[in-house]
């Protein structure tokens, strides 16, 4: 928690200090030109309407992932509130005073250095206030790009449903904010007395905090072998932590947004991600699916997890589900995918045209009152599924169906179907087995890698546990699935997990 306190501070202050040392001369120039005012404090107006992660996916094929395009996010940030405090408290001094240095002989230099700025002064601090508070909030989200800092803890929680995890993040980070809206609070009260000191303390604070982000960005070389990771699949019992114990191999490992992920390997910023099989990026971004040799991945039948309760009341639902049941194979759900990821279909779309292939009815889409609400998870492949579930429910049942998609992270959708929120979702079993039930290793080695024994096992046990039910498998298995760029891969000789532990160990690569 302390190393990643200091790498939220250390992001904040030096994005910080970028955007004083740029919005000071930019809000100056739009008080001194007057046609430069509207197209400075216009653009760094548009730069803060650009959502968060949305800048940060812009940056990533620019500057790579990790610190650098975290700076250049918070710097951007953090321009809009110095450029127009510096604009408004320059323009705020009387025009009296100023006449009257000028009278006094004050070249157009003195009166801005000598006068205005100095006036100014407890204005310009605000928006450098303003802009501190929304730096650490910002940073949290610098996290999904493998920048470190208190958002790790934020987003692990988040996709595992660990309350603790969330608030070991959430905590630090709304104390450092209230903490420094204090501090600058209090500095900006007593200015006359204490911007001297502060200036010596910034002044520190960026000569510390300089040589980190150089050693970030000098770290960051072609040379360095290094893996990106969804948040999601680093803390999950048949994640990363215990495949690195499976197969006894370590890799340098940011931690990222999924979608950012499969940017990162496709630019070439991280060698090996952990992704899904039936991805529609594998093809479109030319990755190789590495072989799971040693077995380690449970199966991940796809299948719809429906409420008891739901099933009671409705019982014409499983049948009308049970017409997706074997329906969809491994191809089948990589090209919609693909569809959607890389040709930006519309998940609804790509649905009805597999079913009118199937020769299943698509013509009905019910209005009204929502009887049935169908759930997903915050990936492409779970819209159309989604989707798929909506329509076949429609137009076999009398039901009306309404969506609650993008639920972030399995614990999420789960807690939502557990309490009502949502009727059925789909799910892996894989996910069941080692999330929802939490099998420990014995019980994973018994069922192996049996897709039937697994499904069974977990069917059984989720009724018991949870009073869910599992009906039939849809017919694909999207396991988790180490991945390259194909081209690096058959460069390299490796074909499989155990390929890249012998490559890692060949080679010996450092740990970042």
């Amino acid at each position: 928690m302390l190393r990643q306190t200091g790498e939220h501070i250390a992001l904040t202050f030096i994005a910080l200090a970028i955007a004083i040392l740029a919005g000071l001369p930019l809000g100056i120039l739009a008080t001194r030109f007057k046609k430069l005012e509207t197209s400075v404090l216009g653009s760094v107006g548009v730069i803060q309407t650009i959502p968060s992660i949305a800048l940060l996916g812009i940056l990533l094929p620019v500057f790579g992932i990790g610190v650098v395009p975290a700076v250049v996010a918070l710097f951007l940030y953090a321009l809009l509130p110095i450029v127009r405090n510096v604009h408004s408290g320059i323009n705020g001094v009387d025009a009296s005073v100023t006449e009257a240095a000028r009278g006094m002989g004050m070249s157009d230099n003195q009166i801005l250095t000598r006068i205005e700025l100095p006036l100014a002064v407890p204005v310009i601090f605000a928006g450098i206030r303003t802009a501190t508070v929304i730096n650490v909030g910002v940073a949290t989200l610098c996290a999904l790009i493998g920048a470190g800092g208190l958002g790790e803890f934020i987003f692990r929680g988040i996709a595992l449903n660990n309350v603790q995890m969330i608030l070991a993040g959430a905590v630090p980070a709304a104390l450092l904010a209230l903490g420094f809206d204090m501090l600058l609070g209090f500095i900006q009260k007593h200015i006359k007395i204490l911007i001297k000191p502060f200036y010596y303390i910034a002044a520190v604070l960026l000569i510390v905090s300089v040589p980190w982000l150089f050693m970030s960005i000098f770290d960051s070389d072609e040379q360095s072998f290094r893996a990106g990771m969804p948040t999601e699949f680093m803390e999950r019992a048949d994640g990363y932590k215990a495949l690195k114990q499976h197969y006894g191999f370590d890799i340098p490992t940011m931690e990222m947004n999924q979608a950012l992920m499969y940017q990162a390997i496709k630019n070439k910023r991280v060698d090996v991600i952990g992704g899904y099989s039936t991805d529609g990026r594998i093809d479109a971004f030319n990755l190789k699916v590495l072989r799971d040799d040693n077995n380690f991945f449970p199966p991940y039948s796809a299948a719809p997890l429906v409420h008891e309760e739901t099933l009671r009341q409705y019982p014409e639902l499983e049948n009308a589900l049970d017409r997706l049941s074997g329906l969809i194979s491994n191809e089948d759900m990589i090209e919609m995918n693909f569809r959607v990821d890389e040709k930006g279909e519309n998940p609804k779309v790509v649905a009805v045209e597999f079913l009118k292939e199937k020769e299943l009815r698509t013509e009905k889409e019910r209005q009204g009152s929502e009887d049935i609400i169908v759930g997903g998870k915050n990936f492409t492949e779970q819209f159309i599924l989604a989707e798929m579930f909506k329509n076949v429910i429609e137009n076999y049942t009398e039901l009306a169906v309404g969506t609650r998609l993008g639920l972030a992270g399995t614990q999420i959708v789960f807690g939502a179907l557990i309490n009502r929120e949502i009727d059925l979702y789909p799910e892996y079993t894989g996910t069941g087995l080692y999330v929802l039930l939490k099998a420990d290793s014995e019980k994973a080695q018994e069922l192996g890698n049996s897709q039937q024994q697994v499904f069974e096992y977990v069917k059984e046990e989720t009724k018991k546990e949870f009073n869910l039910v599992w009906l039939d498998p849809l017919g694909f298995e999207n396991t988790y699935a180490m991945m390259m760029r194909s081209d690096q891969a058959n460069r390299l000789g490796i074909e499989s997990i155990s390929d890249l532990v012998d490559y890692l160990d060949n080679r010996r690569v450092p740990l970042r």
